[in-house]
C-alpha cells in the first residue's frame, strides 16, 4: 500500500494557523500578567489623584474703556509739512531764483529708471566724440548709447563727462524749500 504525502500548500497554511494560534496565546498570557496585583501602587495613585479637589481658573480682568484725547495743538508747527530753517537762508530769495531743471524740455528714455538701476557697459569713439553705453534696468535690458549732455536718472541727471571707467553725471535734488541743490554722480564701469 502507497501512502499519501499531504499537499505543500495545506502544509503552508496549516503552519501559518498554528503561528497565529501561538501569537494569540501569548498576548493574552501579557495581558493576564499586567492584570495582576505588582500595578496596584499604580492604580491607588490614580485613583487619589483623580479624588484631589480640582483647581480653578482664576477670572478675567475687568477691561477699562479707552480714553480719548483730542489733539488741540493748533498753535505749533504742521508735523506733515516741510520744515524751513530761517537761520541759513532767507525763504523769499529760494522759490524764484537759483537752480531748476527745465521742466519743458522733452524727458530722455533714461530718465524713466532709477540711477541706480542703470549700468555703464562700456563706451565708443567715433571722430573725437566719445559715446557711453548704458543698459537699462528694464525686462529686456536694452543698451543706450549716450553721450555730454543727456540726461539720465529720476533726478534730471545730466551727464557732464564720459570716461574709460565711468559716466559722471550731475543730478538736481529739490532741498525741501522750494529750491533744488546739484548733487554729483556717478556709474562706474560694470567689468
Amino acid at each position: 500500500m502507497q501512502t499519501r504525502q499531504p499537499e505543500p500548500a495545506l502544509m503552508h497554511r496549516t503552519a501559518a494557523r498554528l503561528g497565529r494560534l501561538t501569537t494569540l496565546v501569548a498576548l493574552v498570557a501579557l495581558l493576564g500578567a499586567c492584570s495582576g496585583a505588582e500595578h496596584g501602587d499604580l492604580q491607588t495613585w490614580v485613583e487619589q489623584v483623580q479624588q484631589q479637589q480640582k483647581g480653578r481658573v482664576p477670572p478675567l480682568p475687568d477691561v477699562k474703556p479707552f480714553e480719548t484725547f483730542t489733539y488741540q495743538a493748533y498753535a505749533l508747527r504742521d508735523p506733515f509739512t516741510t520744515f524751513i530753517e530761517t537761520e541759513s537762508e532767507p525763504v523769499a530769495d529760494l522759490p524764484g531764483g537759483g537752480l531748476r531743471p527745465d521742466f519743458n524740455r522733452k524727458r530722455e528714455t533714461l530718465e524713466q529708471f532709477p540711477l541706480d538701476s542703470l549700468k555703464y557697459v562700456g563706451n565708443l569713439e567715433k571722430n573725437g566724440v566719445r559715446w557711453g553705453l548704458v543698459q537699462s534696468g528694464s525686462p529686456d535690458d536694452t543698451v543706450y548709447k549716450v553721450q555730454v549732455g543727456n540726461h539720465v536718472g529720476q533726478n534730471y541727471g545730466e551727464i557732464v563727462g564720459i570716461t574709460e571707467t565711468e559716466v559722471k553725471l550731475v543730478e538736481l535734488i529739490p532741498d525741501g524749500r522750494g529750491g533744488w541743490n546739484e548733487r554729483d554722480a556717478a556709474m562706474a564701469l560694470n567689468e
